[in-house]
């Protein structure tokens, strides 16, 4: 996440965020929930429509 959107707003969409496709969790929340983390940056290249390549 720090590449695609730099530090300080990397760590405020995770805590911040709510993505729909996370179950309207967090970054933050759906990892503590024990998602894996490639479904959730999956969920966050789809709600940010991030290039293939950063996939």
């Amino acid at each position: 996440m720090y590449e695609q959107f730099g530090e300080a707003y990397a760590h405020s969409l995770a805590k911040d965020y709510v993505i729909e496709g996370l179950g309207s969790r967090t970054v933050d929340g759906a990892l503590a929930d024990g998602i894996a983390a490639k479904e959730v940056w999956r969920a966050v290249c789809d709600a940010f429509d991030l290039p293939a390549t950063a996939r």
